[in-house]
């Protein structure tokens, strides 16, 4: 999945989700607490490999990450016009109010603070982003 979409969330707390990710996240999807402050949401069959490598870890690896993914994780059905509910809990987590920035990450998608998300690529310089590549090889 790959492109950047602005929407706002409205005070039910619905956020339309664009056709483009709907498409490639399923009929039902999960969001849940991503890093940096995000939130983060899986295709169906996506979250089962998530799960599936998080529970093949030793317990005492894994149950942080258990903890912070799947307590806060929900079940997602657009409703006819493209919108999901974000649940209170997430909304909070996210600091989602009105603007948002859902972008595509390749394997997920990320629904983020507008503002949050501009200060997140205020950080990024040329120079990480040479280092980062030189490293893959590019």
């Amino acid at each position: 999945m790959k492109g950047e979409f602005q929407h706002n969330i409205d005070a039910k707390g619905r956020l339309f989700i664009p056709a483009k990710f709907r498409e490639e996240l399923g009929k039902m999807f999960i969001i849940t607490k991503g890093l940096d402050g995000c939130l983060f949401v899986y295709s169906a069959s996506a979250w089962e490999v998530l799960e599936d490598n998080i529970n093949q870890l030793p317990l005492s690896k894994s149950r942080n990450l258990q903890r912070f993914f799947f307590s806060s994780a929900a079940d997602c059905v657009p409703d006819a016009q493209g919108r999901v509910l974000i649940p209170q809990n997430l909304r909070e987590y996210a600091a989602l109010q009105k603007e948002v920035t859902i972008i595509g990450v390749s394997g997920r998608v990320e629904i983020w603070n507008t503002a949050r998300w501009k200060a997140i690529n205020e950080e990024l310089t040329p120079e990480s982003i040479a280092e980062a590549m030189e490293e893959l090889g590019f």
